[in-house]
């Protein structure tokens, strides 16, 4: 049991000094992404193929045990360059390896952890430069971010609490427990200028701080693991990679409103995070860390993981909250609010992963040294998921102020067009903020992103979610399919948002299927702004945030859609009229077998012919046809 910050720093010295005796160390990532393409496999493969190879391999770092000349195997969490994965670096030497297979293992073993030469068919190639990339300092993907955050995701073994301490964890919670007040500890979060990073932005040491000064025999802290956005996966990533930083977060949080109690909420479909939470919590007790007299200060901090059944309404706070309690997960109005009174009745400050995991680096660096980079009113870097039309997707870290088209073309290696080529000008729009964000253009490509410029043109920051999408993409669909999901999750609680999101999915429906009419747009318009104006919570009032945001920014593809009844994108398949290409048809006749009206004809082996009045615009022919000689027009 730790008492004292001598013996936390005499851990982290032991563990230092015992690591730089060993020979290599190889990382293979097992963020769920490169788990779910074998990273795991892989894992043992090295371990096998090592030991067979007459090398002492390792898989777990024991200080009281000599280990020069060891070979260390270990796992990490995410390491954020999902695109190429599964993952694996080799350390000292920094090289990167990507798109690894397990029939790879033996050259690896053989190559470079006996003759350190790094093999070219396992490097990253730069699709611009077309020059492989060596060590990871060479990607551009990572070497323009800023990975604060993310700095020791895909590093350190998460199931290692030694490692996280070596890396100086666990210092900033004694920091906060013995030698700072309450009242100091939230200055210093308010003065860092430290904003919620689960959407809204709202200034963190002021929530810790609204909460401090209620009086109560008891008070919460909560951890918001529930990312439910679609695409998004910041937090696990963050849970998966380095759960210790969240813990210790909590419990600065703790110390600093008076609560001796917390839950991290994490949602079921995150085994891997459920899993690292548990076995850190539990480490972090044994240690001392986590439970009665923390470190000898004589705070107590108890610690629960508790996972949701994956409804997106309780990323809610107050929805959250009343699931924890055992009920339905359902908002309340508000106020009295969280830190009035919150879980059980009792005074509850509710952060998000990110936002938890960024606190310990301001007590233990200091608010100055935090506010180095971002902007005034949004400082320090924020996570982002990247997917879409992009070609490296994955986690990246920036600093607020930096631009979509630093994001987008310098660290997402540019845009994918349908062919499959990387296009440099191929950008149509970026949804950011995920279903409950907006939309922004080829005008907004090199504005600053951040809480208040965001927010002035009607997009949100949100949870870090970023879809890229290229120009083939309707702008339509992609409203439709937030919509949908926003339904689907809706609580239904409250009628705008239960009856108004259901509508507004139905007038989407008639656009994409042609039955709209002028007056459809303006009744969106109408009733979009009336449920962001009358639903209960954030699900609700955000909503319509991607139809109204597209509906600005694309005007014309909308009408398009509605008076001209043709989809510019040619995606919707109700408004495409398939024509049939001479040059290309050869007479196969699978499309009049797959046309269920009979409007095909023709002769075998000869020409076919569309007829238009009986066409029904399916689409099974588009389908159907191998040779590509119908397309829709």
């Amino acid at each position: 049991m730790l008492k004292s910050l001598d013996e936390l720093k005499e851990i982290a010295a032991k563990y230092n000094n015992c690591s730089n005796t060993l020979k290599k160390r190889v990382i293979v990532c097992a963020g769920t992404g490169c788990v779910a393409n074998g990273s795991l496999k892989i894992y043992n493969e090295l371990v096998q193929k090592i030991n067979e190879a007459g090398i002492d391999c390792i898989v777990e770092l024991k200080m009281e045990e000599h280990n020069e000349n060891k070979i260390l195997v270990s796992e990490s969490g995410c390491q954020g360059f999902c695109q190429m994965g599964p993952l694996v670096t080799i350390e000292p030497d920094g090289i990167h390896y990507v798109k690894v297979k397990v029939e790879d293992v033996q050259e690896i073993v053989d190559h470079t952890l006996v003759l350190g030469k790094p093999i070219d068919k396992l490097l990253f190639v730069d699709p611009l430069t077309g020059e492989h990339c060596v060590h990871t300092k060479d990607i551009r993907f990572y070497n323009r971010q800023s990975r604060k955050v993310l700095g020791l995701c895909g590093h350190i073994n998460p199931s290692d609490v030694y490692e996280y301490i070596a890396k100086n964890g666990y210092q900033a919670a004694f920091k906060a427990l013995a030698e700072m007040t309450d009242k100091d500890i939230c200055e210093e979060i308010t003065y860092a200028g430290l904003r919620g990073r689960g959407g809204g932005g709202f200034p963190t040491g002021r929530k810790w701080e609204l909460t401090r000064i209620q009086k109560s025999d008891k008070k919460y802290v909560i951890c918001n693991g529930d990312e439910g956005d679609p695409g998004a996966f910041m937090d696990r990533s963050v849970m998966e990679g380095n759960p210790h930083s969240v813990i210790e977060g909590m419990i600065i949080a703790a110390k600093a409103i008076g609560a001796d109690e917390g839950y991290i909420y994490v949602r079921t479909e995150y085994p891997f995070a459920v899993k690292r939470l548990k076995i850190a919590v539990k480490q972090a007790e044994e240690l001392g860390l986590l439970g009665e007299n923390i470190m000898g200060t004589g705070f107590n901090f108890k610690l629960h993981v508790m996972e949701g059944a994956g409804a997106f309404v309780c990323g809610e706070e107050t929805a959250l909250m009343s699931s924890i309690e055992g009920k339905r997960g359902m908002p309340k109005p508000k106020p009295p609010f969280p830190a009035q009174s919150g879980l059980f009745g009792k005074p509850t400050v509710i952060n998000n992963v990110e936002t938890l995991a960024s606190v310990s680096q301001i007590i233990l660096y200091g608010a100055k040294e935090f506010r180095s980079c971002g902007t005034e009113n949004s400082p320090g870097t924020k996570t982002f998921a990247m997917t879409g039309h992009v070609a490296n997707t994955g986690l990246i870290e920036v600093p607020f102020g930096t631009t979509i088209r630093e994001i987008v073309y310098n660290i997402g290696g540019g845009v994918t067009l349908s062919d499959g080529t990387i296009s440099s000008n191929g950008l149509k729009a970026v949804q950011i903020g995920g279903p409950s964000g907006g939309c922004l253009t080829t005008e907004h490509m090199d504005m600053p992103l951040d809480f208040d410029s965001l927010s002035g043109i009607g997009a949100m920051v949100g949870s870090g979610g970023l879809v890229v999408m290229n120009k083939d993409t309707c702008m339509v669909k992609m409203a439709h399919f937030f919509m949908q999901f926003t339904q689907n999750e809706s609580c239904g609680k409250c009628i705008p948002c239960r009856e108004g999101t259901k509508q507004m999915l139905a007038l989407l429906e008639d656009i994409i299927e042609g039955r709209a009419t002028e007056e459809t747009l303006d009744i969106l318009e109408e009733l979009a702004k009336a449920v962001q104006k009358g639903s209960l919570c954030g699900l609700g009032k955000t909503a319509p945030n991607p139809v109204l945001s597209m509906m600005t920014q694309f005007r014309e593809e909308y009408e398009t859609h509605v008076i001209q009844k043709k989809c510019p994108a040619k995606q919707c398949k109700a408004l495409l009229s398939p024509q049939i290409i001479p040059e290309k048809c050869k007479g196969c006749g699978l499309c009049v077998k797959a046309c269920p009206v009979n409007a095909i004809s023709g002769v075998r082996k000869e020409v076919h012919y569309i007829n238009e009045e009986l066409c029904i615009k399916c689409g099974a022919c588009l389908e159907t046809c191998r040779l590509n000689a119908i397309v829709g027009v």
